[in-house]
């Protein structure tokens, strides 16, 4: 039995599934990389995701590592600054790797705090041309902790005060997390050593591939980790998105902060319709990054003429990086369906298939639908000349956004 607790929310009308059937492995291009026996929870915003980060970090009785892209010095910020504080002066192992331009407002303060207490901190690319292993383009956008190489969670959540619900003060935006159990956590584990060691990080064991647990009902997920860490691997995940799309018989239901589908994935969303699958996407109706805001509804029409329905997030950011099919497959992770992250940036993602797990994203799917607002073409063909120009002007920059 886990010594990690956790009740997964409750959400009504959920029954309980098989985990698979021999069929669902066709949603996958190589069943081969999948790990079986897994637990993977979602987490839907900060509400759910950090109580149950921190729980698991202050039971940590070996080692506690972070990956983050934005890290911030706020309520949030401070909250997780002093669980590792803890757990470092417990004698618990504590490395921490933020991004550069992500957590660019990180004061040295901050950071000199947690060494202070023995926590081990690196800096993935500073933006400082003086500093050793500097950089601007190539930023690390993955989002992991994990606990012991036994627990781990990873999604779109960074540690920041907008993550926080409203009523708590909080920006209160819309995020999906995961929470893993089982060997998939191993994968995780060896990316974020990766990492740790590509920035000059001290060396570290790595991690060891746990023993299955088929003797646990719950831990029925077949899990692959994607990252695009390495070269050969960069098109891993819209290939994972390409290979399920083509392969939906019913539905096709997406939530992507920025949402820039390149000619391929139209092309797949356009023959996924006319084969009768509902393709429905969830994008976000204002944005922390206009660039992208309006790059992205310069492709709106062209996917509402292929059938695609898309649903608008209201007033606050929608930032969630989730998708299921059928019911059966399921990703969640910090891929945005853009260029720059399938190709450039350090990502990470979990492509499941669950039964169980597919069932739950898509009752959180038809839940966030109803507080949405749909897009139609006739509205969207009325919208003024100056959004259709800088809709235009931005997505011939999309690649650098």
């Amino acid at each position: 039995m886990s010594r990690f607790r956790f009740e997964l929310p409750y959400l009504p009308g959920l029954t309980r599934r098989e985990p698979f059937a021999p069929g669902d492995l066709g949603y996958v291009p190589r069943r081969e990389r999948l790990r079986a026996y897994n637990q993977v929870y979602p987490l839907i915003g900060g509400r759910e995701a950090f109580p149950a980060m921190l729980d698991a970090i202050r039971i940590a009785r070996r080692r506690v590592h972070l990956e983050m892209y934005i890290f911030s010095d706020d309520v949030v910020g401070r909250e997780f600054q002093a669980a590792f504080i803890e757990r470092a002066r417990a004698g618990i192992e504590v490395r921490v790797l933020v991004d550069g331009l992500g957590s660019f407002g990180l004061s040295s303060r901050f950071l000199d705090e947690l060494r202070a207490a023995g926590v081990e901190v690196q800096v993935f690319h500073p933006v400082a041309p003086w500093r050793r292993r500097w950089g601007l383009n190539k930023r690390d956008h993955q989002k992991i902790l994990i606990v012991d190489d036994e627990i781990a969670f990873c999604g779109g959540i960074n540690l920041t005060d907008e993550n926080r619900p409203i009523e708590q003060g909080g920006g209160g935006w819309h995020d999906v997390h995961a929470r893993v159990e089982g060997p998939a956590v191993f994968d995780l584990a060896r990316l974020f050593r990766e990492t740790w060691l590509e920035v000059g990080g001290s060396p570290f064991p790595e991690p060891e591939l746990p023993a299955p647990r088929p003797d646990l009902p719950a831990h029925n997920a077949l899990v692959e980790v994607i990252s695009n860490e390495k070269l050969r691997a960069r098109s891993r995940m819209r290939y994972a998105y390409m290979h399920a799309i083509r392969r939906a018989e019913k539905s096709i239901h997406i939530m992507n902060a920025y949402f820039i589908p390149d000619v391929g994935l139209r092309r797949a969303f356009g023959l996924a319709v006319k084969r009768g699958v509902d393709v429905r996407v969830i994008v976000p109706s204002t944005s922390d990054v206009a660039a992208v805001y309006y790059a992205s509804r310069h492709l709106y029409a062209r996917l509402l003429r292929r059938g695609v329905r898309i649903f608008e997030w209201p007033e606050r950011m929608m930032h969630a990086k989730c998708g299921v099919i059928d019911g059966v497959w399921t990703t969640i992770g910090t891929y945005n369906l853009d260029r720059r992250s399938f190709l450039h940036n350090l990502e990470v993602g979990l492509v499941t298939i669950d039964r169980d797990l597919g069932e739950r994203m898509e009752l959180q799917f038809e839940r966030d639908l109803v507080a949405c607002r749909e897009v139609t073409l006739g509205e969207w063909n009325r919208r003024s000349w100056w959004d259709q120009a800088m809709e235009l002007f931005c997505y011939q920059w999309r690649y650098w956004l």
